[in-house]
């Protein structure tokens, strides 16, 4: 089961950098609105959510019913994305740490059992509840970059308007 979601996130990362190697910075750091992140802070918020997830679901296996997640206020998840930190980091730089996190995932998931898969755990964040460790690799890990990249879409149908 992991195998399919670690060749997913890998296509989607792929398909954000092929993306952005394309792009000038200027639109790679081009926000559509104050209140959507430029494609710079989607890519920052990947290189940070995604290495979460994996120790958080490495932390699961670990000690298999620990009250896991965050919420939106998380602290590291809140600076990763602030304009100052994605200003000090370059385009080679943040194309480089999202490289990195396909190997992150590779390792931290690849070797779960069917059976650490299932084990379930209690989310601090209320609107998850109860789930298996298998929705934090399908929802938090694979869905959630496949949706970013989409965002990245989005942004950049805005950018002629």
């Amino acid at each position: 089961m992991t195998q399919s979601q670690i060749t997913s996130v890998h296509k989607s990362i792929d398909r954000i950098l092929e993306t952005v190697k394309e792009l000038p910075e200027e639109t790679i750091r081009w926000k559509p609105t104050e209140d959507e992140w430029s494609i710079m802070q989607i890519m920052a918020h990947i290189v940070e959510a995604l290495p979460y997830w994996v120790k958080e679901t490495r932390q699961l296996v670990e000690t298999p019913g620990k009250e896991w997640g965050r919420n939106h206020l998380h602290e590291p998840r809140l600076q990763a994305v602030k304009p100052e930190t994605v200003d000090a980091i370059s385009v080679d730089e943040m194309t480089q740490a999202l490289e990195q996190v396909k190997q992150t995932v590779q390792a931290g998931i690849a070797e779960l059992t069917a059976e650490q898969l299932a084990s379930e755990a209690t989310s601090v964040n209320p609107n998850f509840g109860t789930k298996p460790l298998s929705f934090i690799i399908d929802h938090l890990i694979d869905q959630h970059v496949n949706k970013h990249e989409g965002q990245i879409e989005r942004n950049l149908s805005k950018l002629n308007k």
